[in-house]
């Protein structure tokens, strides 16, 4: 089930909040989707989209936000992430207006957008940009429709430099949701935890069609791109597993694998084109 906190004090209900913080890119990137960019004044360590938010104030990452950092920015509206932090309670003592979002699953980033939007001041946006969304996943399903399942394996987190201490996605996430809607079965829908370890042993048995890697993608777009060609030749050195021997291994150079937010549809049409060669625009 999905839960979402709304914890208001000292604001009135319809007024637009002026100066909001941001403590997580997918609320960064959801703000600036409903146009609420100009209101932005403070984001998390690791926004990086749009553009213009790497001229903003951080408030350190989503795991462990600062109360003092986002008190200093005078804000009417933080929001934040439900998670293992006590921002909430500081900011509460604090006397800072918040709302906490849930992340996680695709009704889930949803179901934040709207949330987000309702907290904004912009129910509205948030309904017609949900909508808008789902109708775009719709198309990506159709495109897909009828075609063979591809067996695909998404790794998040490994030891740099080598295939160890793999970390993969299994159930209960949203690129888990997006494989599904891309014609695509993963490979740990049945691993009873959200993001498993697993051995590159355990791959060959699984024998995915597709690996999508984004357990080493750098910072800067130069050293993405260097990540990426030593993410493929790791890889390809990997004659016995079938994505690799048959060339079908992406490693990640871009956030929309990484933000639960409102380009996780780019991400849907980019896993649709990589598992089945469809165009969905």
């Amino acid at each position: 089930m999905i839960v979402v906190l709304l914890v208001w004090i000292s604001v009135p209900a319809a007024q637009t909040p002026a100066r909001i913080v941001s403590t997580s890119p997918s609320i960064t990137e959801t703000l600036f989707a409903l146009g609420l960019g100009n209101q932005v004044v403070g984001v998390s360590t690791y926004c990086r989209f749009p553009p213009e938010v790497n001229k903003l104030p951080k408030v350190g990452t989503f795991l462990r936000p600062s109360p003092e950092l986002i008190a200093r920015l005078t804000p009417s509206l933080v929001i934040l992430h439900a998670g293992p932090n006590d921002a909430a309670p500081q900011l509460a003592k604090l006397r800072i207006p918040f709302v906490t979002v849930e992340r996680g699953t695709l009704p889930a980033v949803f179901s934040s957008i709207n949330a987000i939007g309702k907290a904004a001041g912009t129910p509205e946006r948030a309904a017609t940009l949900v909508a808008s969304l789902e109708t775009r996943l719709d198309r990506i399903r159709a495109s897909v429709s009828g075609r063979a399942p591809q067996k695909v394996l998404i790794i998040m987190g490994r030891r740099a430099g080598t295939l160890t201490d793999l970390i993969a996605v299994g159930p209960r996430s949203y690129l888990h949701d997006l494989v599904g809607i891309a014609g695509g079965v993963n490979v740990l829908a049945d691993s009873s935890l959200e993001y498993p370890r697993i051995s590159l042993e355990s791959i060959i048995r699984l024998d995915p069609d597709v690996i999508i890697d984004a357990g080493d993608m750098g910072d800067t777009p130069d050293d993405r791109e260097r990540r990426r060609t030593m993410t493929e030749k790791l890889w390809n050195a990997q004659t016995l597993v079938r994505a690799a021997r048959t060339g079908h291994v992406h490693a990640i150079t871009s956030d929309i694998f990484v933000v639960p937010g409102p380009r996780v549809v780019e991400a849907a049409e980019t896993m649709a084109r990589w598992l089945h060669g469809a165009q969905t625009s």
